[in-house]
């Protein structure tokens, strides 16, 4: 894994505060887990809400959290007055998303001014066993001149 620099020392607090106003992912009942340099780690417990009709994770909400974590891995290099926008992701399910809880992965690849690439992976854990169970790979969009803060309404 590549070494990266923050440019805002700050960093872990902004990515921080920024997961926390997100509703989906309050919605879900992910948590950010683990934020670093050019790295991030989303977890989610299974709950029978977000689950489809084999009872696995759904793999909507598997791309959920990859997104997310993608996001913010990306989000932790950006500059303090930006924020981060998904332009796409390409997300292949391995397996189903069995597991007591899911952990989706994400590391940059390359990071850029403008667009920063990030590889995903999300892994299911079920009774001390871990299954990788999607793969994928991001491209961040970093806005530069506008802070990550909450809209106004209207």
């Amino acid at each position: 894994m590549a070494e990266f620099k923050p440019s805002d020392l700050n960093f872990e607090a902004r990515v921080r505060d920024s997961f926390n106003r997100q509703p989906a992912m309050h919605l879900i009942g992910a948590r950010l887990s683990l934020v670093a340099p050019g790295h991030c780690e989303i977890e989610l417990p299974r709950r029978t809400e977000i689950t489809q009709q084999h009872g696995f994770v759904h793999g909507g909400v598997v791309g959920m959290i990859a997104d997310s974590a993608a996001g913010y891995a990306a989000f932790s290099l950006f500059p303090a007055d930006s924020t981060v926008l998904t332009v796409e992701y390409k997300l292949n399910l391995l397996a189903p998303a069995d597991g007591e809880r899911l952990v989706a992965r994400s590391i940059v690849t390359k990071h850029g001014r403008t667009l920063t690439i990030c590889a995903i992976d999300v892994f299911a854990h079920k009774a001390g066993k871990v299954t990788p169970c999607a793969t994928g790979l991001a491209t961040m969009m970093c806005l530069q001149g506008r802070p990550d803060a909450p809209r106004s309404p209207g």
